[in-house]
């Protein structure tokens, strides 16, 4: 009874107002102004939260299936799920509460230690460079180092715009240099020859 119940309730909603292009249900104004409102703009803000909170709610509703399929409860202990080869990286760095070991596309399912410590590595390598990124994203917005970036070509510092901006701006050598230092520290740092 209670199944029927629900898909006579969604039944009800979706056919008892016309939801056609340019009606007002077509906007989500069911007339229910507790989440609606008469001002267009404060009708606008609502829908925008509940646009957002429906988002939420959709990722949210996605990831408790997806635990109560592992675990028996959309609230249940990951302790519980102890099928998982996962289970085997549960005491190395990084693992932290509360979901322990991440591994949301399941690359270390084989539990193989070599392939684990070879994306380990990884991981580290593209998380400093996101944090260079992240702070050099972030800097040029308050200081800039003076004089030229390129005396031949007449370009400052100055003249380099912030974020991706600055990307056509940069000259065609600067490129290399960037790119030919990124293959140094690839090649000479993060060799797992070298660091194993």
């Amino acid at each position: 009874a209670g199944w029927a119940q629900i898909l006579l309730w969604g039944a009800y909603c979706e056919t008892s107002q016309e939801q056609g292009a340019g009606t007002p249900g077509a906007s989500g104004d069911f007339g229910w102004k507790v989440l609606t409102a008469s001002s267009p703009e404060e009708k606008t803000k609502k829908l925008s939260a509940e646009l957002a909170n429906g988002r939420l709610a959709m990722m949210a509703i996605i990831g408790m299936f997806f635990q109560d399929g592992l675990t028996g409860s959309a609230w249940g202990d990951w302790a519980l799920y102890t099928d998982s080869p996962l289970r085997a990286f549960e005491n190395e760095t990084g693992v932290q509460p509360p979901v322990g070991f991440w591994d949301p596309l399941g690359l270390a399912a084989g539990g193989n230690m070599a392939d684990f410590k070879r994306r380990r590595e990884v991981e580290l390598k593209h998380g400093r460079v996101a944090m260079f990124a992240t702070i050099g994203y972030i800097l040029p917005e308050y200081w800039r180092f003076p004089g030229y970036l390129s005396k031949y070509l007449d370009i400052k510092f100055a003249d380099i715009p912030n974020g991706l901006g600055a990307v056509s701006k940069l000259p065609a050598l600067s490129w290399l240099q960037i790119v030919g230092f990124a293959g140094i520290i690839e090649v000479n740092v993060y060799n797992e020859q070298v660091n194993d």
